[in-house]
Parts: C-alpha cells; structure tokens; sequence
C-alpha cells in the first residue's frame, strides 16, 4: 500500500513540475526570443554609425559605448530622407537616382526587381496580400493557406478561358518563404479572416489562429 502511495506521489510531483515548468516556459520562451530579435535588430543598425567619421563616434565623443544609437541614426536618415523627397526637388533628385540605376548592367536587374516589391509592401497604394484563400496543395486532397497576389498581363494573356489568379503559399514557420504560383479562382475559397490572423496561424504551425487559443496558451482567459 505505501509502494502505491509513494508512486501516486511521484506522479503528482512530476505533474506539479511539468505544469509550472511549461507555464514559466510560455513566459520566458518569447520574452526571450524577443529579447533577442531587438538586440539583433539594434546591433545591426548599430553598425551604420561606422559610416560617421571617426572622431564623430559616439564612443569617441562619449568615451563609451550607448547601445541604440544607431537605430535613432537610422530614423533620422530615413525621415529627412522621406522629408526631402516630398517636394519638387527631392522628386527630380529621386527619378535621377532612380534613371541611372536602371541605366547599369546587372544592378538594375536587382533594382527593379527590390524596388517593385517595396513599392507594393509599403505604398498606401499597394494591394500585397489582399485576401487570404484556400487552395489545394501540394496534392488534389489537401488544403493550405495562400495570400492573393497579382498576375502578370502577359499570363493572363496566355492563360485565356478560366479566370486565374496569383497566390503565394508560405512555408511554416518562416513565411518570407514559400511559392508563388498560379490557381483557377474557381478553385479556391476565400477566407473570412484577416493576413495578420493568417500569418499568425503560419507561424505558430496552427496553433494559434484565435485571440481565444492565445489566451488558452497563456492561462489566462480571453
């Protein structure tokens, strides 16, 4: 009888452990991981104050090293910039700039291809990622989550008779990856969701897809 009393104890122990133990993981686990994106994110802005000449470092200046200073750099070049290009001769400084890039050899294939994405993402005009669909893949008998895009004049040209659309189809856990290809619109389901839910619901490999399943994984309810 204690045999079985101390075994009973023992798996209560191990269960009082695992609960707290994961309960504390879901706390550090992605202050961690957040701690860690910022300091990266921080280091590597960091590194445009090596374009300031030296006796202008701020650890020249200062005698010692003040972490973030070069993100505040950053924001500062990147609003001037954007301040500068709003008027008359910003603009016509910016379609030189933009003129005699296009004008190099091998640069201007990457330019255009970078520049054409950026102004898509981050123009108040830009339509990336619209809606969030349904489509089967990667075989007849399943369904994954894809983002409408855009399709080429020229596909739509040749894929005459059904209406096609552009999809991507991000990989999980990292959804700067994936495939980008093109599907029937009858064939797939628009979703009733919004691309942040989407993204979330991809980067946490479906755990979370509702405010109700991040407020379960906190302990917590919604």
């Amino acid at each position: 009888m204690r045999a079985v009393d101390l075994c009973d104890l023992s798996g209560c122990g191990y269960a009082f452990v695992k609960k707290y133990l994961l309960t504390g993981l879901l706390v550090w686990v992605p202050l961690g991981i957040t701690l860690w994106v910022l300091n990266l994110i921080i280091g590597t802005l960091d590194m445009t104050l090596s374009l300031l000449p030296t006796h202008w470092h701020p650890d020249e200046l200062f005698g010692v090293h003040i972490p973030g200073l070069g993100v505040i750099m950053t924001v500062v070049v990147v609003v001037t910039t954007g301040l500068l290009v709003r008027n008359v001769f910003g603009q016509r400084l910016l379609t030189y700039w933009d003129g005699m890039l296009r004008r190099i050899p091998f640069v201007n294939a990457i330019y255009n291809s970078v520049k054409q994405v950026s102004d898509t993402l981050l123009s108040d005009s830009g339509n990336a990622f619209r809606k969030v669909l349904l489509v089967r893949y990667p075989h007849a008998d399943s369904w994954s989550l894809a983002f409408l895009t855009s399709v080429p004049n020229e596909v739509t040209r040749l894929l005459e008779g059904d209406e096609y659309v552009g999809v991507f189809v991000p990989t999980t856990p990292s959804p700067v990856n994936g495939f980008y290809f093109y599907v029937k619109k009858s064939e797939t389901i628009e979703l009733d969701i919004s691309v942040d839910a989407a993204f979330k619901a991809i980067i946490s490999m479906g755990v979370v897809t509702t405010p109700e399943a991040v407020a379960q994984l906190a302990g917590t309810n919604p």
